[in-house]
């Protein structure tokens, strides 16, 4: 994973730098927020780890920060401080951080953190790619139930239009049955238009039953007025 961390203290820096190659991600290293937050809009890392007190932009800002511009929570932060009151680390979460570590820092105890921290990101990402594909399988599924309700609602009044259409060209009509002709294909046409004008303006989208076990959109003039069936 890429991994951005940040702390004004030179030997946590190469500690927590180690300990994440070690762990077999891509690290950039920065020495206060002001530089983590410019690295981190720029690259959207999925696991940050920052310290508290740093110069420029202290952990807690910047966590909100990110938490501004991050409302899916794609990132995951975590705090590294020296406070252990009770409502330090409240206010460590009440920042939007994913969990924090105490220091004095041990090898052990942050490389606890990072599996943490890497699982609730795997797992994150797993209910994102889910949601969406299950936004994706709605969005198909209602395709087909437009395009059956089209044919539906559509075949008979263009197959009617096309009928007569047909025999106008091959001269079958006679003069005097011209306008009854010409009749039939505005009103066909007006049929369609009627379709595509409803299907234009639906706001109450509902899928009723067709054949076979297929559904379909309802364009009936009184669909869209009709509730939504219960889930």
């Amino acid at each position: 994973m890429r991994v951005l961390a940040a702390d004004d203290d030179e030997v946590m820096r190469m500690l927590i730098g180690a300990l994440l190659e070690q762990a077999g991600h891509t690290v950039t290293i920065v020495n206060d927020g002001t530089e983590a937050w410019c690295v981190w809009e720029r690259e959207r890392h999925q696991i940050v780890v920052l310290d508290w007190m740093m110069p420029g932009i202290d952990g807690i800002t910047l966590c909100r920060r990110i938490r501004e511009a991050d409302p899916d929570r794609t990132t995951f932060v975590l705090v590294v401080t020296a406070k252990d009151k009770s409502e330090d680390l409240t206010q460590v979460l009440d920042a939007g951080a994913d969990d924090y570590v105490s220091k004095p820092l041990t090898p052990s105890n942050f490389l606890t953190r990072l599996r943490i921290a890497e699982r609730h990101w795997d797992i994150d990402n797993a209910r994102r790619r889910a949601e969406r594909e299950l936004v994706e399988a709605r969005y198909l599924a209602g395709i087909g139930e437009t395009a059956i309700a089209l044919q539906h609602e559509i075949n008979n009044p263009l197959a009617a239009l096309m009928s007569t259409v047909g025999l106008i060209d091959q001269g079958l009509y006679k003069p005097e049955e011209m306008p009854e002709a010409l009749g039939t294909i505005s009103e066909q046409a007006k049929r369609i238009a009627g379709v595509l004008k409803r299907l234009s303006q639906i706001t109450n989208p509902r899928s009723v039953e067709y054949a076979f076990g297929e559904r379909m959109l309802d364009l009936s003039p009184e669909g869209d007025a009709a509730p939504p069936p219960s889930s």
